[in-house]
C-alpha cells in the first residue's frame, strides 16, 4: 500500500506518493478505495528527520527562554523565598496542615477538614503579605505570560501557514457501511 490520500470517516483512499504509508485492516471496498477501521501510520526517514529538526528548534527556543531576563528575575525571587526563614516556616506549616487534611478526609471527619482548611487559609494569608512572596508570585505570572505569548505566536503562525498553503479542505465523502 502507498500513502494515505483523502480521508472520510473510517474510509481512506489509498494513493501513492504522499510519503506516509498505512498498515490498514480493510473491511470492504468502494470501487477505488477501501474502508478501514484500524490504521497504524508509519513514517519515512525524511519525516522523522523533519520532526527532529522541529524538536531541535523547540529546544533552542527553550534555551532562549531559560536565558531570558524574566527567568533570571524569577530565579532571584525564588532564591529570596528559599532563604527567608519566616516564609519557609509558614510553607512548612501549610504543608503539614495539608497532610493533616488528607488524613481527616480519609476518616471522613469533615468538621476537622473544615477547621484545618481555615487554618491553612489564615497561614496563606500571612504568607502572601511578605514582599518576597508577592515578588515571587509576580515573576511566576510574568513567565507564564511569556510562555503563553510564545504558544500563541506558534499556534497563530501554524494556523496561518495551513490556511495559506492548504486552502480550504474539500468536503469529506462518506462511507455507507
Amino acid at each position: 500500500m502507498g500513502g494515505v490520500g483523502k480521508q472520510s470517516g473510517n474510509c481512506r483512499r489509498l494513493s501513492e506518493g504522499s510519503g506516509r504509508s498505512v498498515k490498514a485492516v480493510s473491511d470492504h471496498h468502494h470501487g477505488d478505495h477501501a474502508c478501514t477501521r484500524s490504521t497504524i501510520p508509519s513514517f519515512k526517514v525524511e519525516e522523522v528527520l523533519l520532526k527532529e529538526e522541529v524538536l531541535a528548534k523547540a529546544r533552542e527556543l527553550a534555551g532562549l527562554i531559560a536565558a531570558s531576563e524574566e527567568v533570571r528575575i524569577f530565579r532571584e525571587a525564588e532564591r529570596k523565598v528559599q532563604n527567608h526563614a519566616e516564609v519557609q516556616d509558614l510553607i512548612r506549616q501549610i504543608k503539614k496542615k495539608q497532610k493533616e487534611i488528607v488524613g481527616f478526609e480519609y476518616f471522613k471527619n469533615e468538621q476537622m477538614v473544615q477547621k484545618i482548611e481555615g487554618e491553612i487559609a489564615e497561614l496563606e494569608e500571612r504568607l502572601n503579605r511578605y514582599p518576597v512572596v508577592q515578588e515571587f508570585k509576580q515573576t511566576q505570572d510574568d513567565i507564564n505570560y511569556l510562555l503563553q505569548l510564545v504558544v500563541g505566536v506558534i499556534r497563530d503562525t501554524v494556523s496561518e501557514q495551513i490556511a495559506v498553503d492548504g486552502g480550504t479542505p474539500p468536503a469529506p465523502a462518506t462511507c455507507s457501511d
